[in-house]
């Protein structure tokens, strides 16, 4: 018996050399150039209601992660009201995301909203080999190379507006709860701002963002990127229902892209 087993195992040996030898097939994914961002960027932000600041934002990439088998940037952004404003109304807002190193598409998402009396907690898992987001709340069939809203962000950061025109658009996805929206992006042209973290030569764009955005919003929301390789964004104004709310850049580190537009 012993021996038989022998002869099986030297039969079937050169045969499990070939498939351990044999590399697993490649995905079959994009590759996007990005020059923009990278791990260890970190921005910070003052959120203004009016002429009182209201709150702190953050958005950072504090490290590279291993998701579905990929290099991913863990990417975090926070809005939380100050102390003496969260009487009026207290935010506590975490958003998550996953994006491919090499095809700047997200592997997973997630929303925990505290607003007030509103709470939203939401997560995502995109499956982009088989094109399925696995949610909190159900399966549902997504297009290939997916956003959600946050990763669409730091994707529009790597794209070139030089030879764009006033009201151009450039059209994407964005998967929330159980739907894929369009996602337009308007190009509003060039526009020099300043900050408390600097002037700066920027280019100002309008995401027009039906669900699942950042902020709930009764009107539009202009993002000024920085006119350079970083596309860092250094102002964010947008209109709620009661007002507008600007956010201004207090403070970077780690940008990767070149900040040449910086006067």
């Amino acid at each position: 018996m012993f021996r038989r087993f022998l002869l099986i195992v030297s039969l079937f040996f050169p045969v499990l050399l070939i498939f351990a030898a044999s590399p697993l097939p490649a995905d079959n994914f994009r590759k996007m150039q990005n020059k923009a961002f990278g791990e260890g960027e970190k921005l910070t932000f003052d959120v203004k209601y009016g002429f009182v600041t209201a709150g702190i934002g953050t958005m950072e990439i504090p490290k590279i992660r291993t998701i579905s088998g990929r290099d991913a940037y863990y990417v975090l952004f926070t809005v939380n009201t100050v102390p003496s404003f969260d009487w009026v109304f207290k935010v506590r807002d975490r958003y998550e995301t996953y994006i491919d190193k090499e095809s700047l598409f997200p592997w997973r998402f997630e929303q925990h909203i505290r607003e007030g009396k509103y709470s939203r907690d939401f997560s995502a898992f995109f499956d982009q080999r088989k094109g399925k987001a696995k949610t909190s709340e159900g399966e549902y069939s997504i297009p290939k190379n997916v956003n959600d809203i946050l990763s669409a962000f730091y994707l529009v950061r790597t794209m070139d507006f030089s030879k764009m025109k006033v009201n151009d658009k450039i059209n994407m996805h964005n998967f929330y709860k159980d739907t894929t929206y369009d996602l337009d992006v308007k190009y509003h042209g060039r526009e020099t701002v300043e900050v408390p973290a600097g002037k700066f030569d920027c280019i100002v764009i309008e995401p027009l963002v039906k669900e699942g955005g950042l902020f709930k919003s009764e009107g539009s929301i202009m993002i000024y990127l920085t006119n350079d390789d970083a596309k860092m964004p250094v102002r964010v104004k947008t209109k709620v229902i009661i007002g507008s709310i600007n956010a201004d850049l207090t403070n970077y580190q780690g940008v990767k892209g070149k900040l040449s537009s910086k006067r």
